[in-house]
């Protein structure tokens, strides 16, 4: 199946098409003698609209007051139709004389929290008793599932109910790191990847060559100013490595922060009178892994099952104690966990090279990648140096 089958059959805007404040951003290649670069962009109706005249980055646009009337009063350059840009940006298709899309952060911090379903909380509890095997996963998901699973559901982190609970599982000898963040006061709070590392739509994800248990995790991600305010969102692939953080929790880098693991886009969108945090917090995401194989798995994630709101997310990843002056992104964690063997007898799902995963949510769109292998993806060149040198002879710092 070819990336650009896929885009036609899943449309990259929200279901409101244009109506919301979006903004991205592309590269534009060098043209007439200038500087060639990654550009601050408004996806309108009329076509994509550089705005980088607004601010160079949109980590800056971010943090200036009221970011989408900025947006929607900086007229910019008509750059293209965004159909045009999008069909330019994977790379098997790319012509580098015209511009495609990036990622839509640039310098913020790339932060994720995990464990925040009861789902995905058993599912960190079955890699941890499988020791990262995932031949074992069925029956230990059984054990886990008949022993917690229901109380899990109904407890609020944090809770008298949840220190309770604690004690019981204790009893049993069921406690774990996991549980701990799950139902314990203080969520887990990760760095996904360092700021410039995260890729965008119609690129490739990686997974490492060592891993033999990956997966997709969708997720909305906020989009949050340098205040602590939450003031827009956008989706994500946080790709997992399953065997290697079931092995040891410790191994949560090598599990988690790899090259092009982190995706995010296609554009944030920013709250105004369209979209607001109320939206975030009834979000549905749903999910579709294509496979080279013809394996189809979907899948959705329901933001409302959440165990924290959103903003006690934000409020436990910065603050008085942690600052973030280009501002944060927080993967808020997925609800998802795909155990649908990918093959009759098999034992379980993991990514083959070449499966497309698709990324939907009715007010952010669609987030597409492709799968391949971390050491096969073009290695990660362009990074915070590399953008300040960019925009400098650029003239616009």
């Amino acid at each position: 199946m070819s990336d650009a089958h896929v885009w036609r059959d899943y449309p990259i805007l929200p279901d409101d098409g244009t109506a919301g404040t979006l903004v991205g951003r592309v590269w534009r290649p060098e043209r007439g003698g200038d500087i060639g670069g990654p550009s601050v962009v408004a996806i309108r109706a009329e076509g994509v609209f550089d705005i980088t005249h607004v601010a160079p980055t949109t980590s800056a646009l971010l943090n200036l007051a009221d970011p989408a009337a900025k947006v929607r009063g900086g007229a910019g350059e008509r750059l293209g139709a965004l159909d045009d840009i999008v069909a330019n940006t994977t790379a098997d298709a790319r012509d580098p004389a015209l511009p495609w899309l990036l990622a839509p952060i640039d310098l913020q911090a790339v932060k994720a929290a995990g464990v925040t379903f009861a789902v995905s909380l058993l599912e960190r509890l079955i890699e941890e008793q499988a020791k990262g095997d995932p031949a074992r996963a069925d029956g230990v998901r059984q054990e886990l599932s008949a022993a917690i699973g229901a109380d899990i559901a109904r407890v609020k982190p944090g809770s008298p109910q949840a220190e309770q609970l604690k004690q019981a599982l204790i009893k049993k000898g069921l406690w774990s790191p996991y549980l701990e963040v799950g139902i314990g006061p203080h969520a887990e709070i990760f760095t996904k990847a360092p700021p410039m590392a995260s890729v965008g739509y119609g690129v490739d994800v990686g997974v490492r060559a060592d891993s033999d248990w990956s997966n997709p995790e969708p997720e909305v991600v906020l989009v949050v100013n340098a205040q602590g305010q939450i003031v827009g969102a956008t989706l994500g692939n946080d790709v997992n490595l399953r065997d290697m953080e079931g092995r040891s929790a410790l191994l949560l880098g090598k599990a988690k922060d790899n090259n092009a693991s982190s995706a995010v886009g296609p554009f944030i969108r920013l709250f105004d009178a369209t979209f607001s945090i109320d939206d975030v917090r009834k979000a549905e995401v749903q999910l579709d892994v294509l496979g080279p194989d013809q394996f189809h798995l979907k899948g959705r994630s329901d933001l409302g099952q959440i165990s924290r709101d959103p903003t006690e997310l934000v409020q436990q990843a910065m603050g008085q104690h942690h600052q973030y002056p280009d501002g944060m992104v927080l993967y808020t964690g997925t609800l998802f966990a795909p155990s649908q063997p990918r093959t009759p007898g098999g034992a379980g799902f993991t990514h083959v090279l070449g499966d497309h995963v698709v990324i939907r949510s009715p007010k952010l769109g669609t987030l597409m990648n492709r799968v391949n292998r971390c050491d096969a993806i073009p290695p990660w060149t362009f990074g915070t140096g590399a953008l300040m040198q960019n925009l400098a002879a650029r003239g616009l710092l």
